[in-house]
Parts: C-alpha cells; sequence; structure tokens
C-alpha cells in the first residue's frame, strides 16, 4: 500500500515518464528509501523540463496540482525550482530544473530504479544513495550547518547502506562541491 506523499509524487513522475523527461526523487523521500522512514511536508525531484514539456506537463497536472505555469516556464529558462501543491491532500512537490552542475548531472545519471509497491507494482526513479548524500550536505551547509533532520537523514543513509557505498565517489564529489569536512565528520 503507498502512502499519500509517495501516492501524489507517483502521479507526477507518471506524468514525467509519460513525457520522457528524465527525473529522480530526492530529498526526504530518497532518504528514506535508502535510509530512515520519517514524515516529510513535500516531494523534491531533480528533473530535466525542457520549454517543450511545459504546455503538455501543465495540461497533465492541472486537473488534479495548483500549477503556476509561468512559474513553471521562468524555472525551466533560469534552471531554477517551482512546486505544485496536490489540490485534495495540499501535498508539496517541488521540481528542480536539472542544471549542467555536477551534482545534478550526477543524479540523474546515477539514478535508480526503485521498487516502491508491490501490489501493485509500482516503481520510481530515485538519486543514488550517495547523491542523496551529497544533496543534503549542500542542503546542510546552505543552511547554516543546523539542521537537525537534514543531518538525521544522512546519518541513516550512511547506517542502513554501510559497504554499499561508493565512498571514493562521495569524497570525490563532496571535494567538488565543497562539503568535504562535513563528509569527514560524517564517517
Amino acid at each position: 500500500m503507498l502512502t499519500e506523499p509517495l501516492a501524489v509524487t507517483l502521479t507526477v513522475t507518471d506524468i514525467l515518464e509519460t513525457l520522457d523527461v528524465p527525473y529522480a526523487l530526492g530529498g526526504s523521500l530518497a532518504s528514506a528509501v535508502h535510509g530512515v522512514m520519517r514524515a516529510t511536508m513535500d516531494a523534491d525531484i531533480v528533473a530535466a523540463l525542457l520549454p517543450e514539456h511545459i504546455a503538455p506537463f501543465v495540461s497533465q497536472v492541472k486537473n488534479a496540482f495548483y500549477a503556476d505555469e509561468r512559474a513553471i516556464e521562468t524555472a525551466v529558462r533560469q534552471k531554477t525550482s517551482f512546486n505544485l501543491i496536490h489540490l485534495e491532500t495540499m501535498f508539496k512537490i517541488d521540481i528542480f530544473i536539472a542544471k549542467t552542475a555536477p551534482l545534478e548531472t550526477a543524479q540523474l545519471a546515477r539514478r535508480i530504479r526503485q521498487q516502491v509497491s508491490e501490489s501493485p507494482p509500482r516503481h520510481i526513479f530515485v538519486t543514488s544513495p550517495e547523491d542523496t548524500i551529497l544533496a543534503k550536505l549542500v542542503w546542510y551547509r546552505n543552511g547554516g550547518e543546523v539542521s537537525d533532520r537534514q543531518w538525521r537523514d544522512i546519518e541513516g543513509i550512511v547506517n542502513v547502506q554501510k559497504s554499499r557505498l561508493d565512498v571514493e565517489y562521495l569524497r570525490r564529489m563532496a571535494e567538488q562541491l565543497n562539503v568535504a569536512d562535513l563528509l569527514d565528520a560524517l564517517f
């Protein structure tokens, strides 16, 4: 059985898949897949939306979500983010337009197809455990290094994934993202 946040998120990822838009679920839902489950108020998705996807995307989400087409156009053009609000549940989905920066490129290139439900069988692309850790380290740093929730998510992934993590990749990317000191503190 799907949780409500995941069911709402799958509505959006199904649309992205229909439009052949590469995406990956990140944030706290990805850290729950790779680490420890916790309640969340939103879903974060990295997506390679292009201008030609905007009209069909808006057309498909508009009945179930509040979607500001101008905000979506601006986000796609400027490679920033926009959000959708599910009208029935008020669950928020933040969509980050993929940039050519190393982390966003890696998140899509290294994404993992993950089964999230057996009955019915459902799959979703999720950022790898390593890329989830790196993104959360960047968020932690940018947020003034005070978010216990972000740090616990990171620790949860490390504790669950342990020896399966690609530590060499983590160290190389952490250096590029200027979070190597945080990664060292984590390990």
